[in-house]
């Protein structure tokens, strides 16, 4: 008898078991069929992508930006929603202005150059040291020639356009130079872009003055709108969804100058002098272009040491 009905009790253990593995791989076959057949589960609970309302001030060094107008509308708000939803770039470029915004906003005051500049900078190179396919180089992206012309030292040894301090003097007169020209800061930047001829003669072409009735190149049409959407965006960060929290930002590393006026035949051993890498001398000093400085004209360079 109990032989009995401990083997009726094993058999219904084992239907049991069965029954249970079949309810588990039923589950598990229907969780595998929604995923390979596309569906989200509750996707729009937790991830929503939203119209931004265009704010009614948006400017760029006070000129205010006609949103009325339904082409400016449209433009303005193109480049907003791209800076707003390109989040990896967007967050990037937040971390490294917090960086070099704190060198640029002094500079800009000291050479009379509205603070809003700070942004074209940045949309210009994003705050690197990479050159442009067309030759643009440093982080006001200056061509060779124009670099020249306003007096920057470019050369294989030596590119200035990388120092940032003497770039951002260059960018101050040649931006006060063209807002002279079109009485308009924001026709300014355009021809920072475009040149200041290629603005002018779209101007005298099409009989207006201000920058938002002209029909530009697509490039110098989205440059101005671009500008002022990272504007935007970095000033209200949290507004756009952006979330970090202080240290998560960059910061630059202190320095001090060293004044040289001879030639430094090996930029390692120098750096070496100073208790630094070649490696940490070149990333402060990005304008040094080999391992050595000729200096045959005995030229005055002043050279960022880092404080450790």
């Amino acid at each position: 008898m109990i032989f009995k009905i401990k083997k009726l009790m094993s058999k219904s253990f084992r239907i049991l078991s069965l029954i249970l593995i079949l309810f588990v791989t039923l589950l598990l076959l229907n969780g595998i069929q929604k995923e390979t057949s596309g569906e989200k589960i509750f996707t729009h609970e937790f991830y929503k992508i939203k119209a931004i309302k265009l704010p009614s001030n948006l400017n760029l060094a006070g000129e205010r930006v006609p949103i009325e107008k339904k082409d400016i509308r449209e433009r303005m708000d193109r480049e907003l929603l791209v800076n707003t939803y390109w989040q990896s770039n967007g967050l990037l470029l937040i971390k490294r202005a917090n960086k070099y915004f704190p060198i640029l906003e002094p500079l800009l005051k000291k050479y009379g150059l509205p603070d809003d500049f700070k942004f074209l900078a940045l949309a210009e190179s994003a705050f690197t040291d990479e050159t442009s396919s067309a030759g643009a180089a440093g982080i006001w992206h200056f061509m060779k020639r124009t670099g020249k012309e306003y007096g920057l030292e470019i050369n294989k040894n030596v590119d200035e356009r990388y120092h940032i301090e003497k770039s951002t003097k260059v960018a101050a007169a040649y931006l006060k130079k063209s807002k002279e020209r079109f009485n308009s800061w924001t026709l300014a930047a355009a021809a920072y872009n475009a040149g200041n001829y290629g603005i002018h003669k779209q101007l005298e072409k099409q009989q207006v003055t201000n920058y938002y009735d002209a029909l530009l190149a697509n490039e110098t049409e989205r440059y101005i709108f671009r500008i002022i959407a990272l504007k935007e965006v970095i000033s209200n960060p949290k507004k756009y969804g952006f979330i970090f929290d202080n240290e998560d930002l960059y910061t630059h590393t202190k320095t001090r100058v060293i004044k040289v006026d001879t030639v430094i035949s090996n930029i390692t051993l120098f750096a070496k002098k100073f208790g630094i890498t070649y490696k940490e001398l070149k990333i402060h000093n990005p304008w040094l272009r080999e391992n050595k400085l000729n200096n045959a004209s005995r030229k005055l360079y002043e050279i960022k040491i880092p404080v450790r």
